[in-house]
Protein backbone atom coordinates (compact mmCIF):
# COMPACT_ATOMS: atom_id res chain seq x y z
CA UNK A 1 0.00 0.00 0.00
CA UNK A 2 1.09 3.60 -0.61
CA UNK A 3 0.71 6.65 1.61
CA UNK A 4 1.29 10.29 0.69
CA UNK A 5 2.00 12.74 3.51
CA UNK A 6 0.93 16.25 2.50
CA UNK A 7 2.43 18.63 5.02
CA UNK A 8 2.61 22.36 5.56
CA UNK A 9 6.30 23.12 6.21
CA UNK A 10 5.42 26.34 8.09
CA UNK A 11 2.68 24.99 10.40
CA UNK A 12 3.31 25.01 14.12
CA UNK A 13 6.72 26.64 13.84
CA UNK A 14 7.85 24.06 11.28
CA UNK A 15 7.24 21.18 13.69
CA UNK A 16 6.23 18.67 10.99
CA UNK A 17 9.60 18.88 9.25
CA UNK A 18 11.34 18.11 12.54
CA UNK A 19 9.45 14.83 12.95
CA UNK A 20 9.04 13.75 9.33
CA UNK A 21 11.45 10.78 9.55
CA UNK A 22 9.66 9.44 12.64
CA UNK A 23 6.27 9.90 10.95
CA UNK A 24 7.51 8.01 7.88
CA UNK A 25 8.67 5.17 10.09
CA UNK A 26 5.23 4.88 11.72
CA UNK A 27 3.45 4.48 8.38
CA UNK A 28 6.13 2.18 6.96
CA UNK A 29 5.70 -0.10 9.97
CA UNK A 30 1.94 -0.08 9.29
CA UNK A 31 2.58 -1.44 5.80
CA UNK A 32 2.57 1.74 3.72
CA UNK A 33 5.29 2.75 1.28
CA UNK A 34 5.37 6.39 2.33
CA UNK A 35 6.37 9.59 0.53
CA UNK A 36 5.81 13.28 1.23
CA UNK A 37 4.84 16.54 -0.43
CA UNK A 38 5.62 19.93 1.13
CA UNK A 39 2.98 22.51 0.30
CA UNK A 40 3.99 25.80 -1.31
CA UNK A 41 2.56 29.33 -1.08
CA UNK A 42 0.76 28.74 -4.38
CA UNK A 43 -3.06 28.75 -4.05
CA UNK A 44 -4.59 25.30 -3.52
CA UNK A 45 -1.18 23.62 -3.25
CA UNK A 46 -2.40 20.95 -0.80
CA UNK A 47 -5.69 20.55 -2.65
CA UNK A 48 -4.05 19.96 -6.01
CA UNK A 49 -1.60 17.43 -4.59
CA UNK A 50 -4.36 15.56 -2.77
CA UNK A 51 -6.34 15.25 -6.00
CA UNK A 52 -3.23 14.14 -7.91
CA UNK A 53 -2.34 11.52 -5.30
CA UNK A 54 -5.90 10.21 -5.16
CA UNK A 55 -6.08 9.88 -8.94
CA UNK A 56 -2.64 8.18 -8.90
CA UNK A 57 -4.09 5.43 -6.73
CA UNK A 58 -2.55 6.17 -3.33
CA UNK A 59 -4.32 4.19 -0.60
CA UNK A 60 -3.87 6.75 2.18
CA UNK A 61 -3.44 10.51 2.23
CA UNK A 62 -2.08 12.04 5.42
CA UNK A 63 -2.90 15.72 6.01
CA UNK A 64 -0.20 17.12 8.31
CA UNK A 65 -0.78 20.74 9.24
CA UNK A 66 -3.48 23.05 10.53
CA UNK A 67 -7.18 23.10 9.78
CA UNK A 68 -6.51 24.98 6.53
CA UNK A 69 -4.29 22.19 5.21
CA UNK A 70 -6.85 19.56 6.17
CA UNK A 71 -9.61 21.52 4.45
CA UNK A 72 -7.57 21.74 1.24
CA UNK A 73 -6.79 18.02 1.28
CA UNK A 74 -10.48 17.19 1.71
CA UNK A 75 -11.34 19.54 -1.18
CA UNK A 76 -8.88 17.65 -3.35
CA UNK A 77 -10.48 14.29 -2.54
CA UNK A 78 -14.18 14.88 -1.96
CA UNK A 79 -15.20 15.43 -5.58
CA UNK A 80 -13.71 12.16 -6.79
CA UNK A 81 -15.59 8.89 -7.22
CA UNK A 82 -12.72 6.87 -5.78
CA UNK A 83 -11.34 8.38 -2.58
CA UNK A 84 -8.42 7.09 -0.52
CA UNK A 85 -8.48 6.91 3.26
CA UNK A 86 -7.56 10.07 5.14
CA UNK A 87 -5.36 10.45 8.21
CA UNK A 88 -4.74 13.66 10.15
CA UNK A 89 -1.61 14.85 11.95
CA UNK A 90 -2.53 18.15 13.62
CA UNK A 91 0.16 20.83 13.56
CA UNK A 92 -1.84 24.06 13.53
CA UNK A 93 -3.22 26.39 16.17
CA UNK A 94 -6.75 25.35 17.13
CA UNK A 95 -6.85 21.97 15.32
CA UNK A 96 -10.64 21.78 15.57
CA UNK A 97 -11.10 18.59 13.59
CA UNK A 98 -8.35 16.75 15.46
CA UNK A 99 -9.94 17.93 18.70
CA UNK A 100 -13.30 16.51 17.64
CA UNK A 101 -11.64 13.20 16.65
CA UNK A 102 -9.60 13.01 19.88
CA UNK A 103 -6.37 12.82 17.89
CA UNK A 104 -3.33 13.81 20.02
CA UNK A 105 -2.65 17.50 19.37
CA UNK A 106 0.62 17.91 21.21
CA UNK A 107 2.56 14.96 19.80
CA UNK A 108 2.71 14.46 16.04
CA UNK A 109 4.26 10.99 16.22
CA UNK A 110 1.56 9.76 18.61
CA UNK A 111 -1.06 11.18 16.23
CA UNK A 112 0.47 9.16 13.39
CA UNK A 113 0.53 5.99 15.52
CA UNK A 114 -3.26 5.82 15.48
CA UNK A 115 -2.79 3.97 12.18
CA UNK A 116 -1.56 0.97 14.19
CA UNK A 117 -4.99 0.57 15.85
CA UNK A 118 -6.45 -0.31 12.43
CA UNK A 119 -9.61 1.62 13.21
CA UNK A 120 -11.52 4.04 10.99
CA UNK A 121 -14.99 5.37 10.25
CA UNK A 122 -16.78 7.17 7.44
CA UNK A 123 -17.21 10.87 8.19
CA UNK A 124 -19.70 13.38 6.83
CA UNK A 125 -18.44 16.16 4.56
CA UNK A 126 -20.15 19.48 3.92
CA UNK A 127 -20.71 20.68 0.35
CA UNK A 128 -21.19 24.39 -0.32
CA UNK A 129 -22.42 25.63 -3.70
CA UNK A 130 -22.29 29.35 -4.49
CA UNK A 131 -23.32 29.98 -8.06
CA UNK A 132 -20.95 27.96 -10.23
CA UNK A 133 -18.43 27.50 -7.40
CA UNK A 134 -18.38 24.30 -5.36
CA UNK A 135 -16.35 23.80 -2.18
CA UNK A 136 -16.20 21.28 0.65
CA UNK A 137 -15.69 21.66 4.39
CA UNK A 138 -15.34 19.25 7.29
CA UNK A 139 -15.90 21.39 10.36
CA UNK A 140 -17.86 24.61 9.98
CA UNK A 141 -19.64 26.80 7.48
CA UNK A 142 -21.46 30.01 8.21
CA UNK A 143 -22.16 33.64 7.49
CA UNK A 144 -22.83 36.96 9.16
CA UNK A 145 -20.69 39.56 10.84
CA UNK A 146 -19.47 37.44 13.75
CA UNK A 147 -18.06 34.77 11.43
CA UNK A 148 -15.80 37.46 9.96
CA UNK A 149 -13.92 37.38 13.26
CA UNK A 150 -11.89 34.42 11.99
CA UNK A 151 -10.55 36.45 9.08
CA UNK A 152 -9.36 39.23 11.38
CA UNK A 153 -7.39 37.28 13.98
CA UNK A 154 -3.70 37.63 13.04
CA UNK A 155 -1.93 34.29 12.55
CA UNK A 156 0.81 35.36 14.95
CA UNK A 157 -1.76 35.98 17.67
CA UNK A 158 -3.33 32.55 17.05
CA UNK A 159 0.10 30.89 17.19
CA UNK A 160 0.85 32.42 20.58
CA UNK A 161 -2.55 32.24 22.28
CA UNK A 162 -4.46 29.57 20.37
CA UNK A 163 -8.24 29.87 20.59
CA UNK A 164 -7.98 32.52 23.33
CA UNK A 165 -6.90 34.86 20.52
CA UNK A 166 -10.55 34.86 19.44
CA UNK A 167 -11.50 36.33 22.82
CA UNK A 168 -8.94 39.09 22.36
CA UNK A 169 -10.20 40.00 18.90
CA UNK A 170 -13.81 39.46 19.91
CA UNK A 171 -13.58 42.05 22.66
CA UNK A 172 -12.47 44.52 20.02
CA UNK A 173 -15.14 43.89 17.38
CA UNK A 174 -18.24 42.88 19.40
CA UNK A 175 -19.36 46.47 20.04
CA UNK A 176 -19.36 47.09 16.26
CA UNK A 177 -21.39 44.02 15.29
CA UNK A 178 -24.88 44.60 13.91
CA UNK A 179 -27.46 42.03 12.80
CA UNK A 180 -28.32 41.66 9.12
CA UNK A 181 -31.51 40.36 7.51
CA UNK A 182 -31.23 36.70 6.54
CA UNK A 183 -33.36 34.10 4.78
CA UNK A 184 -32.36 30.58 5.80
CA UNK A 185 -34.19 27.41 4.75
CA UNK A 186 -33.59 24.08 6.51
CA UNK A 187 -35.25 20.65 6.52
CA UNK A 188 -38.12 21.52 8.86
CA UNK A 189 -38.64 25.21 8.32
CA UNK A 190 -37.44 28.67 7.39
CA UNK A 191 -35.86 31.50 9.36
CA UNK A 192 -36.66 34.98 8.10
CA UNK A 193 -35.34 37.90 10.12
CA UNK A 194 -32.30 39.65 11.50
CA UNK A 195 -29.39 37.66 12.87
CA UNK A 196 -25.78 38.31 13.84
CA UNK A 197 -24.59 35.05 12.27
CA UNK A 198 -25.50 31.52 11.36
CA UNK A 199 -23.28 28.45 11.74
CA UNK A 200 -23.43 25.13 9.90
CA UNK A 201 -21.51 22.69 12.09
CA UNK A 202 -20.29 19.17 11.39
CA UNK A 203 -18.37 18.78 14.67
CA UNK A 204 -18.68 20.04 18.24
CA UNK A 205 -15.45 22.08 18.12
CA UNK A 206 -15.27 25.53 16.54
CA UNK A 207 -12.33 27.85 17.13
CA UNK A 208 -11.30 25.67 20.07
CA UNK A 209 -14.70 25.94 21.75
CA UNK A 210 -15.80 22.36 22.30
CA UNK A 211 -19.47 22.82 23.17
CA UNK A 212 -20.87 25.06 20.44
CA UNK A 213 -22.68 22.03 18.97
CA UNK A 214 -22.51 19.68 21.99
CA UNK A 215 -24.61 16.91 20.43
CA UNK A 216 -22.98 16.97 16.98
CA UNK A 217 -22.15 13.58 15.46
CA UNK A 218 -19.53 13.10 12.77
CA UNK A 219 -21.39 10.53 10.69
CA UNK A 220 -25.16 11.01 11.10
CA UNK A 221 -25.78 12.91 7.85
CA UNK A 222 -26.93 16.02 9.72
CA UNK A 223 -25.57 19.52 10.15
CA UNK A 224 -26.15 21.43 13.34
CA UNK A 225 -27.65 24.78 12.31
CA UNK A 226 -27.13 27.57 14.83
CA UNK A 227 -28.58 31.04 14.25
CA UNK A 228 -27.63 33.84 16.66
CA UNK A 229 -30.54 36.28 16.66
CA UNK A 230 -29.03 39.01 18.84
CA UNK A 231 -26.19 41.51 18.59
CA UNK A 232 -26.84 42.98 22.04
CA UNK A 233 -23.43 42.86 23.73
CA UNK A 234 -24.57 41.59 27.15
CA UNK A 235 -26.65 38.87 25.43
CA UNK A 236 -23.68 37.81 23.28
CA UNK A 237 -21.42 37.67 26.33
CA UNK A 238 -23.96 35.50 28.13
CA UNK A 239 -24.17 33.20 25.12
CA UNK A 240 -20.38 32.78 25.12
CA UNK A 241 -20.47 32.04 28.84
CA UNK A 242 -23.19 29.42 28.28
CA UNK A 243 -21.10 27.80 25.52
CA UNK A 244 -18.17 27.52 27.92
CA UNK A 245 -20.44 26.33 30.72
CA UNK A 246 -21.42 22.99 29.19
CA UNK A 247 -23.19 24.05 26.01
CA UNK A 248 -26.20 25.55 27.81
CA UNK A 249 -26.71 28.09 25.01
CA UNK A 250 -28.75 25.70 22.87
CA UNK A 251 -31.95 26.49 24.82
CA UNK A 252 -31.34 30.25 24.91
CA UNK A 253 -34.21 32.15 23.21
CA UNK A 254 -31.63 34.17 21.24
CA UNK A 255 -30.53 30.95 19.51
CA UNK A 256 -32.20 28.85 16.84
CA UNK A 257 -30.70 25.35 17.08
CA UNK A 258 -31.73 22.72 14.52
CA UNK A 259 -30.54 19.47 12.91
CA UNK A 260 -30.77 19.43 9.13
CA UNK A 261 -29.23 17.76 6.09
CA UNK A 262 -29.57 20.75 3.75
CA UNK A 263 -29.51 24.54 4.16
CA UNK A 264 -30.15 27.39 1.74
CA UNK A 265 -28.95 30.79 2.97
CA UNK A 266 -29.06 34.25 1.47
CA UNK A 267 -29.13 37.82 2.77
CA UNK A 268 -32.63 39.19 3.23
CA UNK A 269 -31.95 42.19 1.02
CA UNK A 270 -29.33 43.33 -1.48
CA UNK A 271 -26.60 43.44 1.17
CA UNK A 272 -23.48 41.30 0.86
CA UNK A 273 -23.04 38.24 3.11
CA UNK A 274 -19.64 36.54 3.07
CA UNK A 275 -19.52 32.79 3.69
CA UNK A 276 -16.98 31.19 6.02
CA UNK A 277 -15.79 27.63 5.29
CA UNK A 278 -13.54 26.03 7.91
CA UNK A 279 -12.39 29.44 9.09
CA UNK A 280 -11.60 30.91 5.68
CA UNK A 281 -13.49 33.09 3.23
CA UNK A 282 -15.34 30.79 0.85
CA UNK A 283 -17.40 33.18 -1.30
CA UNK A 284 -20.62 35.18 -1.07
CA UNK A 285 -24.22 34.08 -0.46
CA UNK A 286 -26.57 32.83 -1.72
CA UNK A 287 -25.25 29.40 -0.78
CA UNK A 288 -26.61 25.86 -0.66
CA UNK A 289 -25.12 23.57 1.99
CA UNK A 290 -25.58 19.80 1.56
CA UNK A 291 -24.40 17.13 3.99
CA UNK A 292 -22.58 14.33 2.13
CA UNK A 293 -23.31 11.42 4.45
CA UNK A 294 -20.28 9.27 5.40
CA UNK A 295 -18.35 10.53 2.39
CA UNK A 296 -14.69 9.95 3.36
CA UNK A 297 -13.12 7.16 5.40
CA UNK A 298 -10.87 8.61 8.08
CA UNK A 299 -8.28 6.95 10.32
CA UNK A 300 -9.28 7.50 13.94
CA UNK A 301 -9.31 5.74 17.28
CA UNK A 302 -12.99 4.86 17.39
CA UNK A 303 -12.54 3.74 21.01
CA UNK A 304 -11.57 7.30 21.97
CA UNK A 305 -14.51 8.81 20.10
CA UNK A 306 -16.77 7.36 22.79
CA UNK A 307 -14.95 9.19 25.57
CA UNK A 308 -15.67 12.65 26.96
CA UNK A 309 -13.94 15.66 25.44
CA UNK A 310 -10.32 16.02 26.47
CA UNK A 311 -9.36 18.41 29.25
CA UNK A 312 -8.21 21.91 28.52
CA UNK A 313 -4.97 23.22 29.87
CA UNK A 314 -5.05 24.82 33.32
CA UNK A 315 -4.68 28.39 32.06
CA UNK A 316 -7.66 28.05 29.74
CA UNK A 317 -9.84 26.60 32.50
CA UNK A 318 -8.99 29.44 34.88
CA UNK A 319 -9.71 32.11 32.26
CA UNK A 320 -12.97 30.48 31.21
CA UNK A 321 -14.18 30.13 34.81
CA UNK A 322 -13.37 33.78 35.47
CA UNK A 323 -15.18 34.86 32.29
CA UNK A 324 -18.31 32.85 33.19
CA UNK A 325 -18.42 34.32 36.71
CA UNK A 326 -18.00 37.87 35.44
CA UNK A 327 -20.75 37.52 32.83
CA UNK A 328 -23.13 35.84 35.28
CA UNK A 329 -22.47 38.79 37.61
CA UNK A 330 -23.70 41.37 35.07
CA UNK A 331 -26.42 43.53 36.56
CA UNK A 332 -28.76 46.16 35.16
CA UNK A 333 -26.43 48.85 36.46
CA UNK A 334 -23.77 47.61 34.00
CA UNK A 335 -26.07 48.17 31.01
CA UNK A 336 -27.16 51.50 29.52
CA UNK A 337 -30.50 52.41 28.01
CA UNK A 338 -29.51 51.12 24.57
CA UNK A 339 -28.90 47.61 25.92
CA UNK A 340 -25.14 48.00 25.74
CA UNK A 341 -22.54 47.68 28.47
CA UNK A 342 -21.39 50.93 30.05
CA UNK A 343 -17.98 52.02 28.79
CA UNK A 344 -16.28 51.46 32.14
CA UNK A 345 -17.57 47.89 32.36
CA UNK A 346 -16.73 47.27 28.69
CA UNK A 347 -13.14 48.38 29.26
CA UNK A 348 -12.89 45.86 32.10
CA UNK A 349 -14.07 43.02 29.83
CA UNK A 350 -11.64 43.99 27.11
CA UNK A 351 -8.81 43.82 29.62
Amino acid sequence: MRARVIFNPTSGREIVKKHLVEIFQVYEEAGYETSAYATTPEPKSAQNEAERAARAGFDLIVAAGGDGTINEVVNGMAGLKKRPKLAIIPAGTTNDYARALHIPRNNLVEAAKIIHKKQSFFMDVGEAVMGKDLSYFINIGGGGMMTELTYDVPSQLKTIFGYLAYFVKGAEILPRIKPIPMHIEYDDGTFEGEATMFLVALTNSIGGFEQIAPDALLDDGKFTLIIVKTSNLPDVLRLVAQVLNGGKHITNPNILYKKTSKIIARPGNASKMMINLDGEYGGNAPVVFTNLHQHIEIIASTDDLQKAVDHKDETSEVLEDAFIKEVEGLTNSDINGDGEIHSSTKEAYEK
